[in-house]
């Protein structure tokens, strides 16, 4: 029935403007529309609506994440670009903070202005 319907994802955010700037300027999104009550984003074929709430509590989990090639690549540019990669507890992370599973994806976390927790992942070749 949803299998061939485009997804939207979405994401709360406390400040559109900083959203906004996060997601554009910092991962380079392409800002389609910034309204009161959102900001819409498009990656790749996926839309994102950062949208506005009153209250927050970030979910201890991802809520959002990207498929990569090179996920030391991204996590370089994204170190660049002030961006730190989160570090779990009990998790053995490599020096740049990424998780290698036990199937050998590797995967690494970091959080939007809001405290959302998203995520790369680049996959192992199967």
């Amino acid at each position: 029935m949803l299998g061939t319907a485009c997804v939207i994802a979405f994401v709360p955010s406390l400040d559109l403007t900083r959203s906004a700037a996060f997601y554009a300027d910092v991962l380079g999104l392409s800002l389609e529309d910034v309204t009161p009550y959102a900001c819409v984003l498009r990656g790749g074929l996926v839309m994102v609506r950062v949208t506005k709430v009153g209250s927050l509590q970030p979910q201890p989990f991802t809520v959002l994440g990207w498929q990569v090639d090179d996920i030391h690549a991204v996590a370089a540019a994204l170190a660049g670009s002030g961006v730190d990669l989160v570090r779990f507890k009990g998790m053995d992370q490599d020096s740049a903070g990424v998780w290698t599973t036990p199937g050998g994806d590797r995967v690494a976390w970091f959080n939007d202005p809001d405290g959302n927790i998203l995520s790369l992942t680049q996959f192992a070749p199967r």
